[in-house]
């Protein structure tokens, strides 16, 4: 008898939960190339203007949008995606404005609430209760969170501002995940991540005129990493993986950016670690390796 073939959309997720992970590399290193272009005179809206705007001509290519019969969108369809585009830019703005203000490692685990709330909205849309190992994982992720930034996780009045603004971030992130997972139920990732990608760009340049940033930069060098890393492979790989994960799964997976953050923040800029930051990495480790496993099934009594 012929082994049963891999349907096609099974065979299309197959890397989805390595590239959940290389996303996450990518756009673990974003807050230090705002740091560096913030360093330049660049604003902090502004170098979130310059990360989309920047993606734009490689997103359109890759997503093949112009070509004949390259894409049908419906007004609804249409809608939702330029509304991720918008909590985008919301969550650009704000995460920005807090990655100068406070510490990477606290700012990239702020920004990331997404990896706690995220995975709730995907209980809420299939109408169940996690599995243990998905609960058991939860758990270990939430743990870890807290441990992983030790003695630089702390709220201080120097760091408050930019704290509360990546709170903010997190949340408008956890939105923008909600319409890209809508969105990607119907439609590729490069098109998806085009259109939020044109949808957010003006509104960001419009706030960072009105701010009276600086816009234009003297070293192009921060910006460009900044858009083709965190921009066109962390976020084209992310909105990928979440067309073929679980929101449990990605949300997950965000975790690991605090963790690199917080070395980048340590060999960068000194914001030493401490035991409690090794061990919540390890245990976010851990519950990337358990959210893999099956869930074992109760046998069957009949």
């Amino acid at each position: 008898m012929a082994e049963p073939q891999p349907s096609r959309s099974a065979q299309a997720g197959r890397y989805a939960f390595a590239a959940l992970i290389v996303s996450n590399v990518f756009l673990a290193f974003g807050p230090w190339m705002v740091r560096l272009a913030g360093e330049d005179g660049v604003g902090s809206t502004a170098s979130a203007f310059w990360r989309l705007a920047l993606a734009i001509p490689l997103l359109l290519l890759f997503a093949g949008i112009g070509r004949k019969g390259s894409l049908s969108l419906g007004w609804s369809m249409a809608g939702v995606i330029a509304l991720g585009g918008l909590f985008f830019a919301a969550d650009l703005a704000a995460w920005h404005y807090g990655i100068v203000r406070t510490k990477l490692a606290n700012a990239t685990l702020f920004g990331n609430t997404a990896s706690l709330i995220f995975p709730f909205y995907g209980f809420l849309i299939a109408r169940t209760l996690p599995g243990k190992l998905q609960a058991g994982a939860l758990l270990l992720a939430i743990i870890g969170a807290g441990l992983l930034l030790g003695s630089s996780y702390e709220l201080s009045p120097e760091h408050l501002e930019g704290d509360l603004f990546a709170i903010l971030a997190g949340l408008f992130y956890t939105l923008y995940l909600i319409a890209i997972d809508r969105a990607r139920q119907r439609l590729a990732p490069m098109p998806v991540l085009a259109l939020a990608t044109l949808a957010g760009t003006l509104p960001l340049l419009i706030f960072a005129l009105a701010l009276g940033e600086r816009v234009m930069p003297g070293d192009w060098t921060p910006l460009l990493l900044l858009s083709i890393g965190s921009q066109v492979i962390g976020q084209g790989l992310l909105v990928y993986a979440v067309g073929h994960l679980s929101p449990l799964v990605v949300g997950l997976g965000l975790l690991t950016q605090p963790a690199i953050t917080a070395v980048t923040g340590w060999l960068a800029y000194d914001e030493r670690l401490g035991i409690a930051d090794f061990i919540g990495a390890i245990l976010i480790c851990a519950a990337l390796v358990l959210i893999r496993l099956p869930e074992r099934r109760a046998p069957d009594l009949r």
